[in-house]
């Protein structure tokens, strides 16, 4: 469903796209976009987000663990005798390696854009846009560490962590401005907050099938992860029999297919091998070990369980019948996470009702914050659904109807404030 736009909102996600292509060139390689957690290049984002923070009328700080908040504060006459409630809006401006221009970054841009729209008007509401330093997790391995210290559940035990370069994240903290003895600065713990809103494109292809701008997200999917271990014997491979051998990699194989048979046979789930290392590695010698990767995923927790279980028992089975070992290691766990009812239908209303809805297979820093207010998304359909690809393309047309439905809600926030 579409609403009557004013052509402003064109002129403005044609912007919007020209900032993410700026934002492009802050990347740590000539040739491709990388900007990790705390990097020279995520310095270069973040002078030229803060003079678009400044110039759409907000005040622009760093917090100590880097995200880069910009706050419309609410007018003094209209919150005089009252602390004013706040309403978040952002999204995550690290990447993953060779990376898009929009995972991300467009929730950054597009909610700058709204806060400009309101900028001159009263507002008994104050809004923070933020834009958070690492949500992919390639630096150091942990994701989300933005919003976990924003919502007040950041583990003081990664500081120690080091990254590649054996630059431990406090080291790295201090070396970006901030102060890693500080972090519980950063949470909103204790903040009058409306909720927060997260602008994201989809990252999937269910809105450009469906032909539809954007969605709401009614739930982000949970997961959970493993390293597994296949050892066998070496061998030569010329001369050890078929009936005799114990190829780590065949069994590493037969479970790669037996997990996307059971992704393939269950609604809703999707699992990925993302990884396999052979040892010893040689083109005429039997495999002796295989480690590979399992991420499963599922909007529902128990499906995802009860999976997850069931292929560990397939991983066991597979190496008793091969006389192989077997070593199962969980390496992550996040439970699903469903987005606020009431502030998904504020969203909706505000665009008209409805918007298409669905889950989120991809995790998003909306998953750390809903354990701190109420918290919804809204999907920008992405071309092909591609997304962690230098091929990511959005419609400037479906940029300036996310910008709408963000202004339009902005209003009824503002709204509901004042009869409150």
């Amino acid at each position: 469903m579409s609403t009557p736009r004013s052509a402003d909102y064109d002129a403005i996600a044609d912007r919007i796209l020209a900032q993410a292509d700026r934002l492009a060139s802050c990347s740590e390689g000539p040739r491709d976009i990388t900007r990790t957690f705390l990097t020279p290049a995520m310095a270069d984002a973040h002078g030229l987000l803060s003079q678009w923070m400044r110039d759409a009328g907000m005040t622009v700080r760093c917090d100590v663990i880097g995200n880069l908040v910009g706050t419309l504060p609410a007018d003094a006459s209209c919150a005089a005798g009252q602390t004013p409630r706040r309403l978040l809006l952002g999204s995550h401006i690290d990447t993953v390696r060779q990376a898009g221009r929009y995972d991300g970054v467009l929730g950054v841009l597009v909610a700058i854009a709204a806060a400009a729209q309101i900028a001159r008007t009263a507002r008994r509401v104050s809004v923070d846009v933020i834009a958070f330093c690492e949500e992919e997790g390639v630096r150091y391995r942990a994701p989300f560490l933005g919003s976990r210290a924003i919502a007040g559940s950041f583990d003081l035990a990664l500081l120690s962590r080091a990254d590649d370069g054996g630059v431990t994240m406090a080291e790295a903290i201090r070396s970006f401005g901030g102060d890693p003895d500080r972090i519980d600065d950063c949470s909103y713990r204790g903040e009058t907050l409306i909720g927060y809103v997260e602008v994201h494109i989809e990252q999937g292809p269910i809105l450009e099938l469906a032909s539809e701008p954007v969605g709401l997200v009614t739930s982000i999917a949970g997961q959970r992860r493993a390293s597994i271990r296949f050892a066998g014997a070496a061998g030569h491979a010329g001369t050890v029999p078929m009936a005799v051998r114990r190829d780590a990699l065949v069994a590493a194989a037969e479970f790669v297919l037996a997990t996307e048979e059971l992704a393939r046979e269950t609604t809703g789930m999707v699992a990925t091998v993302g990884t396999i290392e052979v040892a010893p590695g040689a083109s005429n010698v039997i495999p002796g070990e295989a480690r590979c990767s399992l991420d499963l995923r599922h909007q529902h927790d128990e499906i995802r369980d009860r999976g997850f279980a069931g292929l560990r028992e397939t991983a066991e089975r597979i190496a008793g019948e091969r006389s192989l070992g077997v070593t199962w290691t969980d390496t992550d766990r996040a439970d699903a996470v469903p987005m606020d009812a009431e502030l998904t239908a504020m969203i909706d209303a505000a665009a008209g009702g409805g918007l298409p809805r669905l889950a989120s297979g991809a995790g998003h820093d909306a998953m750390v914050m809903a354990s701190l207010c109420p918290t919804s998304m809204l999907f920008v359909r992405c071309a092909g659904g591609i997304s962690h690809n230098p091929a990511e393309a959005v419609l400037a047309g479906d940029v300036a109807r996310a910008l709408e439905v963000v202004v339009s809600m902005l209003h009824r926030v503002e709204e509901e404030a004042s009869i409150g």
